[in-house]
Protein backbone atom coordinates (compact mmCIF):
# COMPACT_ATOMS: atom_id res chain seq x y z
CA UNK A 1 0.00 0.00 0.00
CA UNK A 2 1.68 3.51 -0.59
CA UNK A 3 1.03 6.21 1.83
CA UNK A 4 0.64 9.99 1.39
CA UNK A 5 4.75 10.59 1.52
CA UNK A 6 5.91 13.55 3.60
CA UNK A 7 8.48 15.75 2.19
CA UNK A 8 12.38 15.79 2.93
CA UNK A 9 13.82 19.31 2.67
CA UNK A 10 17.47 20.31 2.62
CA UNK A 11 18.56 22.98 4.76
CA UNK A 12 21.82 24.54 5.40
CA UNK A 13 22.71 25.23 9.14
CA UNK A 14 25.99 27.71 10.34
CA UNK A 15 27.14 26.39 13.30
CA UNK A 16 29.25 28.47 15.46
CA UNK A 17 30.41 26.05 18.41
CA UNK A 18 31.68 24.02 15.26
CA UNK A 19 32.88 26.78 13.15
CA UNK A 20 31.56 25.19 9.80
CA UNK A 21 28.36 24.91 7.64
CA UNK A 22 26.05 21.40 8.54
CA UNK A 23 23.43 19.97 6.72
CA UNK A 24 20.64 19.28 7.26
CA UNK A 25 17.45 16.81 6.19
CA UNK A 26 13.98 17.62 7.53
CA UNK A 27 11.43 15.48 7.23
CA UNK A 28 8.17 16.86 7.32
CA UNK A 29 4.62 14.37 7.47
CA UNK A 30 2.53 14.81 4.51
CA UNK A 31 -0.53 16.28 6.83
CA UNK A 32 2.24 18.60 8.02
CA UNK A 33 0.27 22.12 9.18
CA UNK A 34 1.55 24.73 11.97
CA UNK A 35 -1.49 24.18 13.24
CA UNK A 36 -0.37 21.02 14.85
CA UNK A 37 2.79 20.45 17.46
CA UNK A 38 5.58 17.93 16.45
CA UNK A 39 7.64 16.01 18.80
CA UNK A 40 11.58 15.80 17.20
CA UNK A 41 13.54 13.25 16.44
CA UNK A 42 17.05 13.84 15.90
CA UNK A 43 18.90 11.04 13.62
CA UNK A 44 23.28 11.49 13.58
CA UNK A 45 24.29 9.30 10.38
CA UNK A 46 21.19 11.32 8.89
CA UNK A 47 21.63 10.51 5.63
CA UNK A 48 22.01 6.83 6.21
CA UNK A 49 18.52 7.05 8.35
CA UNK A 50 16.86 8.04 5.48
CA UNK A 51 18.76 5.79 2.40
CA UNK A 52 19.45 2.50 4.23
CA UNK A 53 17.30 3.09 7.20
CA UNK A 54 14.10 4.33 5.33
CA UNK A 55 13.08 6.13 8.25
CA UNK A 56 10.77 8.89 6.50
CA UNK A 57 9.12 6.01 4.50
CA UNK A 58 8.14 3.95 7.82
CA UNK A 59 7.43 7.71 9.56
CA UNK A 60 4.75 8.29 6.18
CA UNK A 61 3.29 4.68 7.19
CA UNK A 62 3.07 5.02 10.80
CA UNK A 63 1.16 8.98 10.66
CA UNK A 64 -1.03 7.64 8.36
CA UNK A 65 -2.52 4.97 10.34
CA UNK A 66 -1.88 7.11 13.40
CA UNK A 67 0.16 4.67 15.28
CA UNK A 68 2.58 7.74 16.50
CA UNK A 69 2.66 11.07 17.58
CA UNK A 70 3.05 13.90 15.04
CA UNK A 71 6.29 13.61 14.37
CA UNK A 72 9.25 15.75 12.27
CA UNK A 73 12.46 13.94 11.62
CA UNK A 74 15.98 16.25 11.08
CA UNK A 75 18.91 13.81 9.82
CA UNK A 76 22.11 15.65 10.54
CA UNK A 77 24.72 13.41 7.84
CA UNK A 78 28.53 13.25 8.07
CA UNK A 79 31.01 14.80 5.65
CA UNK A 80 33.26 11.69 5.87
CA UNK A 81 34.30 8.80 7.90
CA UNK A 82 36.96 11.35 9.56
CA UNK A 83 34.27 13.93 10.07
CA UNK A 84 31.81 10.95 11.87
CA UNK A 85 35.02 10.31 14.07
CA UNK A 86 35.90 13.55 14.97
CA UNK A 87 32.20 14.55 16.33
CA UNK A 88 30.91 10.91 17.11
CA UNK A 89 33.78 9.38 18.84
CA UNK A 90 33.63 10.24 22.95
CA UNK A 91 37.88 11.00 22.59
CA UNK A 92 37.00 12.80 19.18
CA UNK A 93 38.02 17.05 18.60
CA UNK A 94 35.33 18.11 17.56
CA UNK A 95 32.99 15.94 20.28
CA UNK A 96 32.18 18.80 22.42
CA UNK A 97 31.63 21.29 20.54
CA UNK A 98 29.11 18.83 18.22
CA UNK A 99 27.40 17.93 21.36
CA UNK A 100 26.90 21.82 21.89
CA UNK A 101 25.49 22.38 18.61
CA UNK A 102 22.64 19.58 18.98
CA UNK A 103 21.62 21.02 22.41
CA UNK A 104 22.73 24.69 21.78
CA UNK A 105 22.43 25.36 18.44
CA UNK A 106 19.98 23.25 16.17
CA UNK A 107 17.41 23.04 19.10
CA UNK A 108 16.67 26.39 19.28
CA UNK A 109 16.70 26.48 15.20
CA UNK A 110 14.26 23.80 14.98
CA UNK A 111 11.71 25.11 17.67
CA UNK A 112 12.54 28.47 16.03
CA UNK A 113 11.32 27.18 12.23
CA UNK A 114 8.99 24.37 13.44
CA UNK A 115 5.84 24.12 15.39
CA UNK A 116 7.58 22.00 17.94
CA UNK A 117 6.59 20.96 21.60
CA UNK A 118 9.94 22.90 23.01
CA UNK A 119 9.78 20.01 25.73
CA UNK A 120 12.75 17.82 26.34
CA UNK A 121 10.74 14.75 27.33
CA UNK A 122 9.00 15.13 23.33
CA UNK A 123 12.95 15.42 21.65
CA UNK A 124 14.81 12.22 20.55
CA UNK A 125 18.32 11.38 18.92
CA UNK A 126 18.97 7.98 17.23
CA UNK A 127 22.21 7.06 15.96
CA UNK A 128 23.83 3.66 15.33
CA UNK A 129 27.52 2.49 16.09
CA UNK A 130 29.28 5.75 16.88
CA UNK A 131 26.27 7.88 16.18
CA UNK A 132 24.11 6.09 18.96
CA UNK A 133 27.12 7.05 21.03
CA UNK A 134 27.14 10.28 20.59
CA UNK A 135 23.01 10.41 20.91
CA UNK A 136 23.85 9.26 24.37
CA UNK A 137 26.70 11.09 25.32
CA UNK A 138 24.44 14.25 24.31
CA UNK A 139 20.99 13.14 26.56
CA UNK A 140 23.51 12.86 29.46
CA UNK A 141 24.75 15.95 29.42
CA UNK A 142 21.44 17.90 28.04
CA UNK A 143 18.76 15.54 29.98
CA UNK A 144 16.03 18.56 29.97
CA UNK A 145 16.76 19.18 26.28
CA UNK A 146 16.54 15.76 25.39
CA UNK A 147 14.75 13.00 26.65
CA UNK A 148 14.66 9.83 24.39
CA UNK A 149 17.39 8.40 23.20
CA UNK A 150 17.52 5.30 20.53
CA UNK A 151 20.39 3.23 20.53
CA UNK A 152 21.33 0.75 17.87
CA UNK A 153 24.46 -1.02 18.73
CA UNK A 154 26.44 1.84 20.25
CA UNK A 155 29.69 1.94 20.51
CA UNK A 156 30.82 1.79 24.16
CA UNK A 157 34.15 2.79 25.99
CA UNK A 158 35.13 3.48 29.88
CA UNK A 159 34.20 7.54 29.07
CA UNK A 160 30.58 6.36 28.24
CA UNK A 161 30.20 3.81 30.91
CA UNK A 162 31.61 6.48 33.34
CA UNK A 163 28.68 8.84 31.97
CA UNK A 164 26.25 6.66 33.18
CA UNK A 165 27.36 6.19 36.38
CA UNK A 166 27.85 9.68 36.98
CA UNK A 167 24.44 10.39 35.75
CA UNK A 168 21.89 12.12 38.79
CA UNK A 169 18.87 12.12 36.54
CA UNK A 170 17.45 9.26 35.38
CA UNK A 171 13.85 9.76 35.55
CA UNK A 172 14.40 12.48 33.35
CA UNK A 173 15.37 9.77 30.10
CA UNK A 174 14.13 6.86 27.93
CA UNK A 175 16.19 4.96 26.20
CA UNK A 176 15.63 1.99 23.76
CA UNK A 177 19.52 0.19 23.01
CA UNK A 178 19.88 -2.72 21.16
CA UNK A 179 22.78 -4.45 20.16
CA UNK A 180 23.67 -8.00 17.72
CA UNK A 181 24.11 -11.21 19.36
CA UNK A 182 27.43 -11.78 16.61
CA UNK A 183 28.82 -7.97 17.28
CA UNK A 184 31.90 -9.87 19.06
CA UNK A 185 34.19 -9.11 15.95
CA UNK A 186 32.88 -5.33 14.54
CA UNK A 187 35.52 -4.25 11.71
CA UNK A 188 36.51 -0.59 13.40
CA UNK A 189 37.13 2.33 10.98
CA UNK A 190 40.87 1.95 11.38
CA UNK A 191 40.95 -1.81 10.04
CA UNK A 192 41.03 -3.40 13.19
CA UNK A 193 38.21 -5.05 14.92
CA UNK A 194 36.24 -5.35 18.17
CA UNK A 195 33.79 -6.43 20.82
CA UNK A 196 31.23 -4.63 20.87
CA UNK A 197 28.82 -6.78 22.50
CA UNK A 198 30.69 -7.16 26.14
CA UNK A 199 31.11 -3.47 26.78
CA UNK A 200 26.91 -3.17 25.80
CA UNK A 201 26.40 -5.36 28.32
CA UNK A 202 28.10 -4.01 30.54
CA UNK A 203 26.10 -0.58 29.99
CA UNK A 204 22.98 -2.39 30.02
CA UNK A 205 23.32 -3.28 33.47
CA UNK A 206 24.89 0.08 34.63
CA UNK A 207 21.32 1.79 32.97
CA UNK A 208 19.40 -0.92 34.73
CA UNK A 209 20.52 0.07 38.30
CA UNK A 210 18.88 3.14 38.06
CA UNK A 211 15.58 4.47 37.63
CA UNK A 212 15.72 5.20 33.67
CA UNK A 213 12.86 4.37 31.86
CA UNK A 214 14.92 1.57 29.77
CA UNK A 215 14.28 -0.94 26.66
CA UNK A 216 16.88 -3.41 25.96
CA UNK A 217 17.20 -6.39 23.50
CA UNK A 218 20.21 -8.40 22.20
CA UNK A 219 19.51 -9.24 18.39
CA UNK A 220 20.24 -12.20 16.46
CA UNK A 221 22.70 -10.29 13.92
CA UNK A 222 25.71 -8.46 13.39
CA UNK A 223 26.48 -4.33 12.70
CA UNK A 224 24.73 -3.76 9.60
CA UNK A 225 21.87 -1.82 8.39
CA UNK A 226 20.20 -5.66 7.64
CA UNK A 227 19.41 -5.42 11.08
CA UNK A 228 18.72 -1.76 11.72
CA UNK A 229 16.41 -0.93 9.84
CA UNK A 230 13.42 -3.59 10.56
CA UNK A 231 14.46 -2.64 13.88
CA UNK A 232 13.91 0.90 13.44
CA UNK A 233 9.70 -0.48 12.94
CA UNK A 234 9.51 -1.29 16.89
CA UNK A 235 11.53 1.54 18.39
CA UNK A 236 9.65 4.68 16.24
CA UNK A 237 6.40 2.65 17.68
CA UNK A 238 7.82 2.11 21.15
CA UNK A 239 9.31 5.81 21.66
CA UNK A 240 6.52 8.04 19.85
Amino acid sequence: MEFPKGTIKELTFQSEALGEDMQLLVYLPANFSPLYKYSLLIAQDGRDYFQLGRIGRLADEYLYEREIENLIIVGVPYKNVEDRRRKYLPSGEQNQPYIRFLAHELVPFLDQEFPTYQMGSTRALIGDSLGATVSLMTALQYPHTFGKVLMQSPFVDQKVLELVADFTEPQLLEIYHVIGKQETEVKITDGKTGDFLTPNRQLSKLINEKPFTYFYEEFNGNHTWTFWQPDLRRALKMLF
